[in-house]
Formats: C-alpha cells, structure tokens, sequence
C-alpha cells in the first residue's frame, strides 16, 4: 500500500474520533452545568480546552473561559485545527483523497457528516448545540460501523484502526488527568456528592458510566482510573485501545507476537507490556498524574514513529500534553 494512502486513512480517522470525543466533551459538560452550583460554572469550562492542549491559543484568541467562547471555540472556530468543525473538513478531505480505496458507503458517510457540521456551523443557535452533539456522536459511530462493515479488512483498514484507537486513547488518557489534576478548585470537594457528580460526569466523557456501574457498584477515584487505564475489555481503556492497536500493527507487518521489527512496534510493545503487569496500586503509588503524562508521550511517541515507518514522515517534537498535527 502507498504510504500517502495509508496516512490519509489513518488521518480519517483519526479526526473523525477526535470530533467525536470533543463533540462529547462539551455535552457532558453542559449537562454537569445543571448539577453544579452556580458559582463554580465559570471554572468547569477551562478544564475542557486543556484536554485539547490548546488553552494558551485559547487565552490568546479568546480571554475568558466562558462557556458561550469555550464551544464556539471546541465547535465551530474553523481556524482553530482541532475544532469539529476542523476535525471533520481535514476527514473528508482525507476522504476525498482516497475515495478509490475506501467504500462509497465510507465516502458517502463523510460527506454527509461534513455537510451537518458545516451547515450546523451557520445557524445553530445555543438552544440546540445538545442535539447537535448526539448527532457528532452518531455519525461517528456510523462511519466507524460503515468501515468495519464495507471494506476489505486489509493493512488500509487496519491503519485506520490504528488511528481511531491511537485517538480514543489519548483522549481518555487525557480526560482523566484534568479531572484529576486541575477539575476540583478546592479539597473541600473531596468525598462531597458534587466530587461524586465529577467523577459521573467523567465516566460520561468517556461513554464509560454504565459499563463501569455493571463491574463497581460505587463510585471511587481509584476504581474509575483503573476501570480506564487497565480494563481489558472496555473499548475506551487505555489497555484495552494500545493492545488492539498492537495487534493491528502486528497484522500489516507480519511480525509474530512478542517480537518487534520497527520503532513503533518497540515503543507499543514496550507500552503494552508495562500495563499487562500494573495495577491500579502501582499507579497510584508513583502518582497517577506523573503516569498519565508518561502514558500521552508514549503515545505521541508512537504516533511520531508510525509516521517515520509508515508514512515517510518525520515526526514533529511537541510538548507532552500538546496534540499531534497532521501532515
């Protein structure tokens, strides 16, 4: 396969599950808005732009972390790289790019995605961004079943894979490290029932609450970071997400299990072996939030190697809790 055609299929979806996970993001965070008092609204917000990574171009561009700047922002700033409204024209034109290898079910998914988004863009009032949201999620999960469903599960579709997990695992890493770092303005909170709706709405972020109720009947910080970092079988966990994407990179280059033939296979082994062997007890103890920025280099770093390996791109140094770009 083309290197140019693998890095647009895994580009594609990568944006298409990063709008997904912002679109879920700022819904989860309007809903706690109902939950929260009053006086604690205005500081629920810039927790959202630092999962992105992008809170000094946020403060540059727009001051104040208000709720009404925080989603114009995260939703329809088409200057702004990781907005949806971004996230989904940068997929379609991946899409675009190698419409002869993809389905036309696949392309024609992206272009009505497109076409929402940007029509959205125009004339969503505020009453209506809930909606517009479940509509982000949806036509993401469509588009992943429609190429699960259509196209031939060969090193293109295993490279989109790649890119959808790489993402969704980032994400999760990075929706619990604010939560637990900067969400709570005070320890008084701790152990309080507005700690408990944090914890929820956490859950929530990462379409994780009701599977995690079916395994934990109370909510506690340390099952929830373990319910997403080590579960094996929740499709969010950062465990579950590196070893599905290890077993894909395995598949595109034939290199037998355990054993490894390029960088990226070294760092995601070395990532995946490190997280078979731990438990939520060794996490804690060296600090969750030191673990976690240690877990989005990792990824990062793999992201950078399958671009040097793959893609014939060499990769671009940036700061732990920045986001990749693309090429």
């Amino acid at each position: 396969m083309l290197s140019r055609v693998a890095d647009s299929i895994y580009w594609l979806n990568r944006y298409i599950e990063r709008a997904e996970n912002v679109a879920r993001f700022v819904d989860v965070n309007l809903n706690l808005m109902l939950d929260v008092p009053a006086a604690m609204m205005t500081q629920q917000w810039e927790p959202i732009v630092l999962t992105t990574g992008d809170l000094k171009l946020f403060k540059e561009r727009y001051g104040e972390a208000t709720a009404e700047n925080v989603i114009q922002f995260l939703t329809f700033d088409a200057d702004y790289h990781n907005s949806i409204l971004s996230c989904v024209c940068m997929a379609r034109e991946n899409a675009r790019s190698v419409r002869e290898i993809i389905s036309s079910e696949m392309w024609e998914e992206v272009n009505s995605f497109y076409y929402m988004v940007k029509e959205a863009a125009q004339k969503t009032p505020q009453a209506t961004l809930p909606n517009f949201f479940t509509q982000v999620k949806l036509a993401s999960h469509r588009f992943a079943g429609v190429m699960d469903a259509t196209m031939t599960h060969n090193e293109g579709w295993h490279f989109g894979h790649i890119g959808r997990l790489l993402e969704r695992a980032d994400k999760t890493a990075r929706i619990l490290d604010v939560k637990y770092f900067y969400l709570l303005p005070s320890a008084q909170w701790v152990g309080t029932p507005l700690d408990q709706i944090q914890w929820i709405s956490l859950l929530r972020s990462a379409s994780a609450y009701e599977m995690y109720r079916k395994c934990e009947h109370r909510i506690t910080p340390s099952s929830v970071a373990e319910f997403l970092i080590l579960n094996r079988q929740f499709p969010r966990s950062i465990y579950f997400c590196l070893w599905r994407v290890q077993r894909s990179l395995h598949e595109i280059t034939s290199t037998p299990r355990g054993d490894w033939f390029n960088g990226s296979e070294r760092t995601l082994g070395q990532a995946c072996a490190q997280l078979g062997y731990l438990t939520i007890e060794d996490i804690i103890e060296t600090g969750l939030h030191e673990f976690l920025d240690r877990m989005q280099i990792q990824i990062n770093t793999i992201g950078n190697k399958l671009g040097t390996n793959f893609f014939g791109i060499e990769p671009i140094l940036v700061a732990s809790k920045q986001l990749q770009t693309s090429s």
